[in-house]
């Protein structure tokens, strides 16, 4: 490696490190305060960088609240990879399930941005949801009509089923206090989480699976 390539590397690593560390700050700050009560200082501060760094990698808090939003749901897009017409349905929304709920767990503020955004009638990202969002779930109906063709799974309403898959798993993220309260006022432990994947699979799809 030249000497001339070596500060470059450095400075995209310290660019890669800086946009987590945002990214990570946004999602925490969206998620207690919501779009209007979170601000770009809070976020610095949470982020333990300068103001003038969150400025630099995203001129806007709406350009910086997209971002995070648009984060998560392609984390979530790409849990549903195993759903194609090819797979075994069990599986594939077996596996999807299991990443779902897995990112709850480790991602649990971006579930509630999401969460908040929907429930004020998407006012910053009406424009996602009705292209990205329905563009990806009407694939994912297709395939699951054409498992039903295919006499692999009982004849239900593949939109019924993701949303009933979307609603159990995030509420284990938007409703993880209250869980926790239930849970003798602490967090589900790992043996605990795999119980409740066992259990959300077992009910969401016992009348799906042949």
């Amino acid at each position: 490696m030249s000497m001339a390539a070596q500060p470059i590397s450095k400075q995209k690593k310290n660019r890669e490190k800086n946009i987590e560390k945002i990214l990570s700050a946004a999602e925490i700050n969206f998620a207690e305060y919501g779009y209007t009560g979170a601000s770009i200082s809070k976020i610095a501060e949470t982020a333990g960088l300068p103001k003038s760094n969150i400025v630099y990698y995203f001129s806007t808090k709406e350009l910086l609240y997209r971002t995070v939003v648009e984060d998560i749901f392609n984390i979530w897009r790409a849990a549903a990879d195993e759903i194609v017409v090819s797979a075994d349905p069990q599986f594939a929304l077996g596996s999807y399930i299991d990443t779902k709920l897995e990112l709850s767990r480790t991602r649990p503020y971006g579930s509630k941005v999401w969460a908040n955004e929907i429930i004020q009638g998407a006012p910053i990202v009406q424009d996602y949801l009705e292209t990205e969002l329905r563009s990806w779930t009407e694939e994912r109906v297709a395939v699951i009509d054409s498992w039903i063709a295919a006499g692999k799974i009982r004849k239900i309403s593949g939109r019924h089923l993701l949303y009933a898959i979307w609603s159990t798993t995030q509420h284990y993220a938007d409703f993880n206090h209250q869980i926790s309260t239930l849970n003798q006022g602490k967090p589900l432990t790992d043996a605990q989480w795999e119980e409740t994947k066992t259990a959300v699979k077992d009910l969401l799809l016992f009348g799906v699976c042949k």
